[in-house]
């Protein structure tokens, strides 16, 4: 354990030993919830995860490098080697890792269904009406709403959407007597 410290602590592994240190601090507080991921990305990964794997990378192979040379020059060149193998390691784990993550699925009208919605138009018939809806990320829409009934409808009102029609492309819709 003393000679793993000890390589670690010398010149070039102790740039990255200080590195992956910094980055195992942080993944402890993401553990812990005190940081967040939101941070941007890369190559489709949190921008962290990526830094994390090019340290790690880079880290090994200084370490490596610190204890087959001990020569300055070689030393020096293990630097530059282990910048590359930083980068080519991380960017092949992190292309890895994209494709065992989902993609983000693409907004769909069906996820319209299940919400409600604000009829613009004096009625809703089985053939006419529209409404405004609101999505998830707080945007809104005007749709073309349907009902099955005899139901009344009144402008302002609120209404439940439960079906979307593929083929008319229109949402089905039922009185909703609550608050929004």
């Amino acid at each position: 354990m003393g000679d793993l410290v000890r390589t670690a602590l010398e010149f070039p592994a102790v740039l990255f030993t200080f590195a992956l240190l910094v980055v195992l601090v942080f993944w402890v507080l993401v553990v812990a919830g005190l940081v967040g991921l939101d941070d941007g990305e890369l190559l489709s990964v949190p921008m962290a995860a990526a830094v994390s794997m090019f340290v790690a990378f880079a880290w090994f192979v200084t370490l490596a490098g610190t204890a087959l040379f001990t020569g300055g020059p070689a030393r020096v060149a293990t630097l530059a080697v282990a910048l590359a193998g930083g980068w080519l390691g991380g960017r092949f784990l992190l292309a890895v890792v994209r494709r065992a993550l989902p993609a983000d699925r693409a907004p769909s009208r069906t996820d319209f269904v299940g919400r409600l919605c604000v009829l613009r138009t004096g009625t809703v018939t089985r053939d006419f009406g529209q409404a405004e809806v609101h999505a998830e990320d707080g945007s809104s829409a005007v749709i073309q709403v349907r009902q099955t009934g005899t139901d009344t409808f009144r402008a302002g009102g609120t209404a439940l959407i439960f079906d979307y029609d593929v083929e008319g492309e229109f949402f089905w819709v039922m009185p909703y007597e609550g608050e929004l």
